[in-house]
């Protein structure tokens, strides 16, 4: 089992970006998948996560600018980004479950957001 995340990256505020979670060993249909962040010096936050039934959670933090999305004939789990503001900065880990909420078994080794003029 593997995941990857990419697509982090450089952007300035009040920009977007997407973040991708691409899985080899297993399908991500069969699993729900979180999205985390952990900015330096701050614990590991939940950001959103996508349950096996496509239901959908949000930290409120991110409500109405990030979105969660999966497309399960490319086996990947997306991140849209859009209104980042500085405190979005961090590194986005993707992991999966057997459900929202629960503990997470695998995990990726995260991708760099930066959010800065």
């Amino acid at each position: 089992v593997q995941l990857q995340a990419s697509g982090g990256g450089l952007v300035q505020p009040g920009g977007s970006l997407t973040l991708s979670c691409a899985a080899r060993g297993f399908t991500f249909d069969d699993y729900a998948t979180g999205w985390f962040r952990q900015a330096p010096g701050k614990e590991r936050e939940g950001v959103s996560c996508i349950s096996k039934s496509d239901d959908t959670y949000y930290a409120d933090s991110v409500k109405g600018r990030f979105t969660i999305s999966r497309d399960n004939a490319k086996n990947t789990v997306y991140l849209q980004m859009n209104s980042l503001k500085v405190e979005d900065t961090a590194v986005y880990y993707c992991a999966t479950s057997v459900a929202c909420g629960v503990e997470y078994d695998y995990w990726d080794q995260g991708t760099q957001v930066t959010v800065s003029s």
